[in-house]
Parts: C-alpha cells; sequence; structure tokens
C-alpha cells in the first residue's frame, strides 16, 4: 500500500482537517516534476541508458558520480544554502518560515510555492498538536484530583491499617508526576518549542530550571514513615456527582425536591466510584493513544514528503527541514509519552490490582478481527434463504395456493404474522448496508452511537443474524404451507398454527438472554435504547435513543402486526385459522395506539431536550411529530369509518406532515439544499464522490414519503390482497429508512468532524467545592 492511503486510513476521521494536505503537497511536487521534465536535456541514446540501468545495483556509483563527489563539510554548506527555517512570532505565538534560496533558478517559483504551503501544513499541524496536548494536561490533573478522592474514599471504606501507608505514598506520587508534567510543558513551551534557534546556553538554563522544579517537587513524596501524605480531609470538599439519571431523579428535578449530596462510605459507592473514574482513564488513555498516533503520521508525512521533493529536484532539503521538525514542539515534545507511562501504572495499581497483561488489556483493547467462521455462516445462511425463497415459489405455483378458497383466508390471518419476520428481516439489511458504506466513507459510527469500543457489529454479523432469523421464518411458513396445503379439506394440526408464535417466542428469549453469547453487550445496548424511548421523558435524550425512536416511526406496521399476534392467539380461533380482530372495538382502539407510540415517543423526546437544552429547533422538530400523529390518527380513523370527512382530514393532515417532515430531511437532518454551499444545492463537505448519489437520495426520500397515499385514495389491485398491498407499502417506508440512516449520520460525522470532536466525555465520580468556585 502507497504511503498516501495508508496515510488516508490511519486518521482519526474527526481531525482529518487537522492534518497535514498530503495528497495536495504531492500535487504540488508533480507540479515541480512537470516543469523539470519540460526544461530537462533529451536522454541520451538507449545504448548508455542499457548500460547504467544494467549496474544500477552496483552501490549507486553512477548517481555518486553523477552529483559530483564533494567533502563532508561542502555537502553540509550546500544543504544549508537550499532552505533556511526561522521561527518567528506572528499573533502572541510561534510558527515556521522556510526561506528558499533557490528562488533565482529556473523554475524556482515552483519550489517556493511548495515550501509556502508547506510551512502552512505544519504549523496548521504543530498548532493543533499543542492544543490537544494543553486540554490533555488540563484533563490529567482533574483525574489526578479525582484519584486522590478514590484512594482517600478507599481508606474511609475499608480502613486497612496495614496497607493504609502503601496506598497513600501512591497517591502523591501520582500527584507529584501530573505536577511536574504540567511544569515541564509551562518550562518548554516559550523556549525550547517556540523557537528553532535557540542557543546551548539558554537550552542549559532551561534544564538547569527542570532540575530546581523537580528537587522542589520531590519534598511531595513521602519518605518519612511517620509522615501522612494522603489526608482524609479530602473528602470534605467533594460530592459525589448523581451522573446516573432515573426516572425518580428526573422527577425530583422537575419537583424541585433537593438530590442527596451527603456522601455514603459504603462499598457499593465505592465499586460505583471505581468504575466511573476507570472508564474515564480509558477513554483518556484513547485520547493519548490517538494523539500519539497523530504525531507519529505527521512526522513521517514529513519526511516523506521532502524526500519526495529531493529525488525530484535533485537538492539535499530534507535533513535542513526535518531538524527544525525534530526541534518543533511537534517533534520534540515529551508530555504524551510521559503522561501514557503514568496512566499505565496507575491503571494497573489501582484498576487492576497489578496485573499488567489484564490492565493493559483493558486500555488497550484489541482490534476486532472479522472471523473466517462468521463469513462462512453469512453465505451458508444467505444461500439457504435464497433456496428456502426458490422452494417457497415452486410450493406455491405446484400447487396453485393463490387460486385456492383458502386462499384469502391464509392472507387474512397468516400473512400478517409471517410478514413481521420480513419487516426485521429487511431493517437489519438496511442496516447492514449503512454499516458497510459507513466503514467505506470513513463515517465514525461506533463514536457517534456510542459504542463499547470492540463490541459494535460489523455488516457480516448483522447480515448473519438478519438471514438466520430469514431461514427460521421461511421454514416455518414452508413447513405449514407443506403440512396444511388446503385449509379446507381437512381439521387443522394445532402445532403447525402456532409456528408463528414459537418463532417470536424464540426471538424474544434470544434478545433477552442473559448469558455473553449472542452478541450480549449489543443486546443490552438495544434494550437500554429501547426502554429509554418508552420512558422518553425521563432521561435524558441521547443521540442512540432518538436514532432509535426514528427507526421505531418506520415500523409501525410491524407493531400492529405484534398486535394482531395478541389478538390472533388470545382471541382468535386458532385451530379453524378465524380471527375476529376487526369486529373489537378494543382492537381497533389499540390500532391507534400501537401506531402513534413510536411517534409520540419521538414528541416526548423533543420536549425533553427543549426543556434540557432550550433550543426552539427541537420545538419546531416536535411540531413535526405531533403533526405526524394527527395525520396517522385521521388515516387509521379513515380506514375503520371510511367517511368523506376523515378523507379529507387524513389527506390534508398527511400532506402537511410530509411536506414539513422531507423539508426537515433534506434540509436538517442531511444538511442539504444549501443554494449557497460551492457544492450547489448540496453541503461544502460531501463524503460521496458523486453528486448525482445526493439527488437520487432526496428524489426517492420524496417519492417514498408519499407512498401513505395508497391508503387515502385506496388504489385497488385486483391481482394483489390488501395485507399484500400493505406489506409493500411497509417495506418501501423500511427502504427509505435505511437510505435516511446513511445521510443523517454522514450529517452528524461531518458536524462532529468540523468541531473536531472524537471523543465522548465521560462524567466523572467526585465534584470539587473548589471547581464550584471557579466557575462562578
Amino acid at each position: 500500500m502507497k504511503f498516501g492511503k495508508e496515510f488516508s486510513s490511519q486518521m482519526v476521521p474527526e481531525w482529518e482537517k487537522a492534518y497535514v494536505h498530503y495528497d495536495y503537497l504531492k500535487t504540488l511536487l508533480k507540479d515541480i516534476q512537470r516543469f523539470k521534465q519540460r526544461t530537462r536535456p533529451p536522454a541520451s541514446p538507449g545504448g548508455l541508458k542499457r548500460n547504467l540501468t544494467l549496474y544500477r545495483a552496483f552501490s549507486g556509483l553512477t548517481q555518486w558520480q553523477r552529483h559530483n563527489p564533494v567533502s563532508p563539510s561542502s555537502a553540509s554548506d550546500i544543504e544549508s544554502q537550499t532552505i533556511l527555517v526561522n521561527s518567528v512570532s506572528k499573533n502572541g505565538g510561534h510558527s515556521y518560515e522556510t526561506t528558499f534560496r533557490m528562488s533565482a533558478d529556473e523554475g524556482g517559483e515552483y519550489e517556493l510555492v511548495y515550501f509556502r504551503r508547506l510551512d502552512d501544513e505544519f504549523n496548521k499541524v504543530d498548532k493543533f498538536y499543542k492544543s490537544k496536548v494543553q486540554e490533555l494536561l488540563k484533563e490529567a490533573a482533574t483525574l489526578n484530583t479525582q484519584m486522590d478522592a478514590l484512594i482517600a474514599f478507599r481508606i474511609k471504606v475499608e480502613n486497612p491499617p496495614a496497607s493504609f501507608f502503601d496506598r497513600t505514598v501512591e497517591m502523591t506520587r501520582l500527584a507529584s508526576d501530573i505536577a511536574a508534567s504540567t511544569a515541564e510543558l509551562s518550562i518548554s513551551t516559550p523556549s525550547s518549542h517556540g523557537q528553532s534557534d535557540e542557543s546551548s546556553d539558554d537550552k542549559d538554563k532551561i534544564k538547569e530550571k527542570k532540575k530546581v522544579h523537580e528537587e522542589q517537587k520531590k519534598p511531595v513524596e513521602v519518605k518519612a514513615p511517620g509522615t501522612r501524605p494522603a489526608p482524609l480531609e479530602i473528602l470534605e470538599k467533594v460530592k459525589i456527582n448523581n451522573t446516573k439519571e432515573t426516572p425518580r431523579s428526573t422527577i425530583k428535578t422537575v419537583l424541585g425536591v433537593p438530590h442527596q449530596t451527603e456522601i455514603k462510605f459504603n462499598r457499593e459507592n465505592l465499586r460505583k466510584v471505581e468504575d466511573q473514574l476507570k472508564q474515564a482513564f480509558v477513554e483518556f488513555y484513547l485520547k493519548l493513544r490517538l494523539l500519539k498516533s497523530y504525531c507519529f503520521l505527521n512526522t513521517l508525512a514529513f519526511s516523506k514528503i521532502m524526500k519526495k521533493y529531493d529525488k525530484i529536484t535533485l537538492r539535499n532539503a530534507s535533513n535542513s527541514y526535518m531538524k527544525m521538525v525534530d526541534n518543533s514542539y511537534l517533534g520534540s515534545s515529551e508530555e504524551v509519552f510521559k503522561l501514557m507511562e503514568r496512566v499505565e501504572a496507575t491503571f494497573i495499581k489501582h484498576f487492576s490490582n497489578s496485573n499488567r497483561s489484564k490492565g493493559m488489556n483493558i486500555l488497550r483493547p484489541k482490534a476486532k478481527r472479522e472471523r473466517h467462521r462468521t463469513t462462512f455462516s453469512t453465505g451458508f445462511f444467505a444461500g439457504c434463504t435464497a433456496a428456502l425463497i426458490i422452494a417457497l415459489i415452486f410450493i406455491i405455483r405446484t400447487h396453485d395456493i393463490l387460486h385456492k378458497q383458502g386462499q384469502k383466508q391464509y392472507m387474512d390471518n397468516m400473512f400478517p404474522l409471517y410478514s413481521l419476520f420480513a419487516y426485521i428481516v429487511l431493517h437489519m439489511l438496511m442496516y447492514a448496508a449503512n454499516i458497510y458504506y459507513w466503514r467505506r466513507f470513513r463515517v465514525n459510527y461506533s463514536f457517534i452511537f456510542g459504542f463499547k469500543q470492540g463490541t459494535e457489529l460489523g455488516y457480516r454479523q448483522v447480515l448473519l443474524v438478519g438471514f438466520g432469523i430469514s431461514v427460521l421464518a421461511l421454514l416455518t411458513v414452508i413447513g405449514n404451507l407443506d403440512m396444511e396445503i388446503d385449509p379446507l379439506s381437512k381439521d387443522y394440526d394445532g402445532l403447525t398454527e402456532y409456528l408463528p408464535l414459537i418463532l417470536v417466542l424464540v426471538l424474544l428469549v434470544a434478545l433477552l438472554f442473559p448469558f455473553n453469547i449472542f452478541y450480549r453487550s449489543s443486546r443490552f445496548f438495544f434494550l437500554v435504547c429501547l426502554f429509554h424511548c418508552i420512558a422518553a421523558p425521563l432521561y435524558k435524550v441521547t443521540l442512540p435513543d432518538f436514532f432509535l425512536a426514528d427507526q421505531f416511526t418506520s415500523q409501525v406496521q410491524a407493531l400492529r402486526n405484534l398486535e394482531f399476534y395478541i389478538c390472533y392467539y388470545g382471541w382468535g380461533d386458532v385451530r379453524h385459522r378465524t380471527n375476529y380482530c376487526s369486529k373489537s372495538t378494543v382492537f381497533n382502539t389499540f390500532d391507534f395506539i400501537v401506531a402513534v407510540i413510536p411517534y409520540m415517543s419521538r414528541f416526548l423526546q423533543c420536549l425533553r431536550r427543549l426543556f434540557v437544552e432550550k433550543d426552539p429547533m427541537h420545538g419546531y422538530n416536535g411540531i413535526k411529530y405531533f403533526l405526524t400523529i394527527v395525520a396517522v390518527c385521521m388515516r387509521t380513523a379513515l380506514n375503520l369509518d371510511g367517511g368523506k370527512g376523515w378523507e379529507v382530514l387524513a389527506l390534508t393532515f398527511s400532506v402537511l406532515a410530509a411536506i414539513f417532515c422531507t423539508y426537515w430531511d433534506l434540509v436538517l437532518d442531511w444538511g442539504l439544499l444549501n443554494r449557497h454551499s460551492k457544492n450547489r444545492w448540496l453541503r461544502d463537505k460531501l463524503l460521496v464522490s458523486k453528486k448525482s448519489v445526493y439527488f437520487i437520495a432526496m428524489l426517492l426520500n420524496v417519492l417514498l414519503r408519499f407512498a401513505w397515499i395508497q391508503t387515502v385514495v385506496k388504489f385497488d389491485f385486483d391481482f394483489m390482497h390488501r395485507n399484500t398491498l400493505i406489506a409493500i407499502v411497509a417495506c418501501l417506508e423500511i427502504i427509505r429508512r435505511g437510505i435516511w440512516n446513511f445521510f443523517r449520520l454522514e450529517n452528524e460525522h461531518l458536524n462532529n468532524v468540523g468541531k473536531y470532536r472524537a471523543f465522548k466525555s465521560v462524567p466523572l465520580p467526585f465534584n470539587h467545592d473548589e471547581d464550584e468556585d471557579k466557575d462562578l
């Protein structure tokens, strides 16, 4: 793999703009190369060229003769005359400027442009790296304070007289390490990293200052056996943050009931505090690793691009430029490396019981490898699905089931039961396609959704689950049809009629299975988000919560099929394949409720976000879902009553809701239809290179948004049962939602990129009174 592709693949997606623009620098070098080729004299005849190529591998002697051998001292003089890199002060900060001394040469203006852009890229990278290091050092100081409180909390809970001294010594060591790191940054920034041409005397003074500072910090560590460096008085200045929100805490907040702020020193609270701080350390270590990778990749990119420059121009400027890079803050700062060592030591000591392998496995989880058995199983179940579909078609055609008397009875009773699995499988296939394209276009979906590192499902795993469900569903369909071909000719076997119900129960058991199989972390994540959607206004709304609720708004027909399961197997005549659901007032009432639940959940989520964030856009979004609720109720009433008044109301509110929702999808959720953008009617930044994809997606969104028209106008197709038409419209809505998912998350990813948000914020367990005073 070429370095340019490897460089792009290893970037932190949210920091893409902060990396060196390697491809653009390569285009500038290509301009220089094309100019050299136009002005270079023609090559010698083929005989000489052949002789040189025959001996090219012989220690590079021909190249040495071509460049005229010179002494080492003269070579360094020529090298120093090519470029000169200076540090200059601009806007209160330091930047680097390269003076190209060969600009008078033929084609020198191309090289001058190259070095100007090279300096801009390096200054950008150096400034960004320095700012991120400053942020991490501040966060390290905060974590240090949290560790002080944690160790004091442990002492208070466990109260071990023998181990008290060891733990307090370790606490003060961590405090001195972080303080020393912060002091080193404050010393090194204005001098050793601010100027590249400082004198050796200045360096010696800085070293002396560092030694003095380290000596001043040494007394912090406890050496005398009678001292007590970890006072428990720190607990008097802290409070435990109530970061875990519950419906009870939300209700207390609304009613103005004060929360319990007194610290209870028990093992349960200690475990919660340790878990929170452990997660904070893991996330902080991930930041350090990514910042270290950022430093390494950019330094390597500058080295590669300068070597290319030397090769094209036959100059030797890379050594001078890379010497400046090594002396800069990007190349010489060691704060990140030191913090990584200290975090590792602290984490292993306090969170993994001094077991280094266990601690490092938590801090550095192994990359998730695609297993061959997953790929094989996915292909196997996909093949079985295709074979079973073909077998089902042959059974229907062979026995001419579509034209028998029992066909209508089967479509009225059994088809809604089995179509539920079709909706689930189709949604999973669309989600798998989304994951595939998110990965292809480097959308950091695992970070956006907040999946635990290494537990997110890939598209192969999702396809495996989807095709597995489809195989089970098709087997039950074929088994039912094969055993009960003609429903009027013989009595039904009760077992065959209960096959759909058994399959639904199997899937529910698999979803709720508590043991660590069947992707337990993903199932638990889904169930937590599902519970948050059900109890919408009582939990803080996060992106996974409202994203899942939006998925359910496209699965209204699946929820109605679940309602039909309850009615059919609860009050229907299963043995004779008949039901009385449509004649039941209770069932018709719940038909309204079930259809409204997903939209009501989103409506309440919007109200919660409006209450918390005070952003009026959430109120407008709530109006959108309120209009949809009214439109769905009107259409449901029309299907039950069929009056002309209901038809007018259903058409009016459905058109308003569809127009509002379409505008919201395209403009706010997708960020498109921007006529002032450099990409006309699109965004300034696009992940998909083909612009036609966005216009096709917008057109499909509009068309599929209005698929509900058939429920109002009631198109009649003689060759198609009503339930079949309902299923087709439901599948079209699922496909529309799958398209929406990709562009919605693409827009979210680009917003994170624009704000350089590459990490999730982890709540800390302790809140210091001193911090509150600073905020005031």
